[in-house]
This record gives structure tokens, sequence and C-alpha cells, in this order.
């Protein structure tokens, strides 16, 4: 099997090379070259990772005409700005040949920028989910790590590209090869591809927030851009509206309305930095009609308005990230 590993500028490092390693180790245990791959980015030379390391790779013209099975898009912050004609006519072209495509982190925006997405369901690294449904709404967006759609492979990116990467060994040469890799690299188990992002237990405070605060939280997050007053969730979770905000005093040290405008402004920040959709859309998809009401929130919690957020370049920051647990200063 033979295949292209696109990296583009600021690519996590640590995602590409957890997911090549399986297959080299799977070479070595083997004893025979099952895996072959090549490193290509947009016109070859060094390309400079997140981390500030450098990876020596090949021009992607070098693999025009090659015979490749699967290619993977590696990339992080601002995907959409390497998205290049060649690049797309690349993936395209691959597309049209049969070839499985794979994206980590944010690769799958570049997929989609290549129109190969269209009634999809994918995924992507969980500071960049919303932004990728947002921007391409006819993708059926999961927060699951790893999703298969057919010939598009798409993953969340840092631990488990492994796991996407031995799910490929496993349908190719069997359970056995694929466990013998994992236990080479000291990878415990082999995550099933819809293990959620961020899962309940790994929250911080985990399993003490009581299931009222969690499902209070399930509904707020499923109305970020249509809004649901907090007596109407109140009703809908059978409980009264003032043992609600005792039991969010004690769990998140605000109020159930606080936090959800918080919710709903973490949402905004990211589509405010990681995308072009005008404030005024930015506004509405997250749940502020008003867009003075909108930009002075924003500033409140960030201590910059949208603007100035956007003109100021895109900086990494929570988002999504168990918010509950987040204080504003």
């Amino acid at each position: 099997m033979r295949m292209a590993i696109i990296v583009l500028p600021s690519f996590n490092m640590a995602a590409t090379m957890a997911f090549i390693d399986p297959f080299r180790a799977t070479n070595y245990l083997s004893g025979r070259q099952h895996f072959l791959w090549d490193v290509v980015s947009a016109e070859g030379g060094e390309v400079m990772a997140s981390n500030s390391l450098a990876i020596t790779t090949s021009p992607l013209a070098s693999l025009k005409g090659a015979e490749i099975d699967l290619a993977i898009v590696s990339s992080s912050w601002s995907p959409e700005r390497h998205c290049t004609p060649a690049l797309r006519h690349m993936l395209r072209g691959w597309a049209q040949g049969g070839v499985t495509l794979g994206a980590l982190d944010t690769g799958a925006f570049l997929l989609a920028e290549a129109g190969l997405m269209h009634q999809r369901r994918a995924t992507c690294h969980y500071e960049h989910i919303d932004a990728l449904a947002e921007l391409y709404p006819d993708i059926d967006v999961r927060e699951d790590m790893i999703v298969i759609d057919e010939r598009i492979m798409t993953c969340c990116g840092g631990s488990a590209a492994v796991d996407l990467a031995l799910h490929i060994i496993c349908q190719l040469h069997g359970a056995t090869m694929a466990n013998e890799a994992a236990h080479y690299l000291f990878h415990q188990s082999l995550r099933p591809c819809d293990t959620r992002q961020s899962p309940d237990i790994r929250e911080p405070l985990g399993s003490a927030v009581p299931p009222i605060v969690r499902r209070a939280i399930r509904l707020m997050e499923g109305h970020l851009e249509e809004t649901i007053r907090i007596p109407d969730l109140c009703t809908q979770l059978g409980v009264s509206q003032r043992s609600l905000d005792r039991l969010f005093g004690d769990i998140v040290g605000k109020s159930p309305a606080a936090y959800y405008r918080d919710i709903r402004l973490d949402r905004a920040r990211g589509l405010v930095t990681q995308t072009s959709l005008s404030l005024f859309e930015i506004g509405i998809a997250s749940g502020f009609s008003n867009q003075s009401h909108f930009s002075r929130a924003y500033r409140l919690r960030f201590g910059v308005s949208p603007r100035q957020d956007r003109l100021e370049g895109r900086i990494p920051f929570e988002f999504r990230a168990w918010p509950m647990h987040r204080h504003s200063a």
C-alpha cells in the first residue's frame, strides 16, 4: 500500500507522526514492506509544523501519475489559506481514480474545499467542529474521533491518528497484525471509530457533576443558534429555576443564563477566528440577534471586539473544551 501524506504549513507534527508510526511498526514486525509513504507539500522542501519543528517534503507534483492507494491531508490552523488550485486538482483526480482520501485534524476543510465532502459524514479537531458545520452545512459533522464514509476517512488528530492507522492495518492485514503494532507502540487498545472526542468521564470534575447539570448543558449546546429560555429549559428538565441556579452556582460558579451566554460566545469566537463568515452571520449563528449586544458581550468575555479579534489573527485558545469549567476573569 502506497500512501501520500500531504502536510500544510503549521500542520500538527504529533498527529502526523502518530499516523505514520503504526505502519512503520507493522513493516518492522512483519519483516515486509507492506506500507510505503511519501510526505509531500505544495512546493516541497521544509514545512514548519505548529510546534516550530520542520519536516522535509517532496513537491506535490512529484506524485503526478504515481499509483497511490491512500492520500491523507494533515493540517491545523487556517487550513483554507492553503487550499491551492493544484492541491484541489490533485485531490479531485485521486478521488475520481478511486483513491481513498483521508484527513487529520482540520484536513476535512481541504477535502470540503475540493468539493469532495458533499453529504458526507466527517469530523475534525473539536476546536474547529462548529466552523466546519457552519461553512459546509451539507456535511454531517460528527464529534467522533474517526469517521469513515466509504472512501473518505477523517480523524480529529492527536493520538486518534494512531487508531486510524491501526484500523487501516486491521482492515488490510487482520486484527493480529494491528494488535502487534499497537503493543509495539504501547497503544493500550484500539478505540472504536465512533469514540467521542470529549467523553464525559474525562471532563474536569468528571462524574461529580450532577446529571441534571449535564442534561441542562446538553440542551443549551443543542440550542446555540435558536436559543431556549431558561424557564423553558427548566420545564423540560422538570426542575425549578431556583434549584438549577443553585446547582450551577455550586458546580460552575455562574448562573445558567451566564453559562449559556458564555458557551454561545465561545462558539462565536471560534467562528470569528476560524472562518470568513460576516460578523452579522456569526452573531445570528451564536444566538445573538442584536449586533450591538453581541459586540458588547464579546468584548466583556474576551477583552477585545470581534472585529479586532479577527484582524489580529488566529490565536489558539480554549474552545468547546468543557466550557462549563471555565471562569471569566
